[in-house]
């Protein structure tokens, strides 16, 4: 059963623990899910503007063209899950831990993803224009397609990462770790011959 529509804003929903449960444009504003475990659940289209998610965990969630706009997403664990199409906006993003996430077509521009663990992502065509990632873990990070104009990435780690050559032209990668094949894409994307 798809509980669509459902007016959640404002509820006070902390600490439940929520499987395969499934919500289509559902208004979660402002609602209070510290400390929610959800497994297996889907949201689409889901409102969870200035909702508190602190020290939630998630997963095999899927939270699918969802809007986080001032969401606190602090020390919050997702694990497996989809954010595909959702849109963050000014969210608080200290100590969140994704593992094996899916954030192709995610909006994260402006975002502060400081020294954030982001290794083994899927960020397919995801929008970075400026955000921060100054220090960011990008290990093995698919960011094909990613719009990275005006992006920091001053010191990430971006070894085996898969970059294309726009992204290698449009962000700001001063200091950052590549490999030897990254190396090579970087200078061909400037314009060198590498022979």
């Amino acid at each position: 059963m798809i509980e669509t529509g459902e007016d959640y804003r404002d509820a006070v929903l902390s600490g439940q623990r929520w499987e395969k449960r499934r919500f289509a444009g559902c208004d979660f504003a402002e609602a209070d899910l510290r400390g929610l475990r959800t497994q297996g659940c889907t949201f689409d289209d889901c409102d969870f503007t200035r909702t508190d998610f602190d020290a939630s965990w998630h997963e095999a969630s899927a939270f699918r063209s969802c809007t986080f706009d001032r969401t606190v997403l602090t020390s919050t664990k997702w694990n497996s899950c989809s954010l595909l199409g959702s849109s963050f906006v000014d969210c608080r993003l200290q100590g969140i831990r994704l593992v094996e996430c899916d954030l192709s077509l995610a909006a994260l521009s402006r975002a502060r993803l400081l020294k954030l663990d982001l290794s083994g992502l899927r960020l397919r065509e995801a929008n970075l224009t400026e955000a921060d990632l100054t220090g960011a873990d990008l290990r093995k990070t698919d960011l094909t397609g990613a719009r990275l104009q005006g992006a920091i990435l001053n010191g990430a780690d971006l070894r085996g990462a898969i970059l294309d050559a726009n992204a290698l032209v449009q962000a700001n990668l001063r200091g950052a770790q590549v490999d030897p094949e990254t190396a090579v894409a970087y200078a061909a994307a400037h314009g060198l011959v590498v022979r």
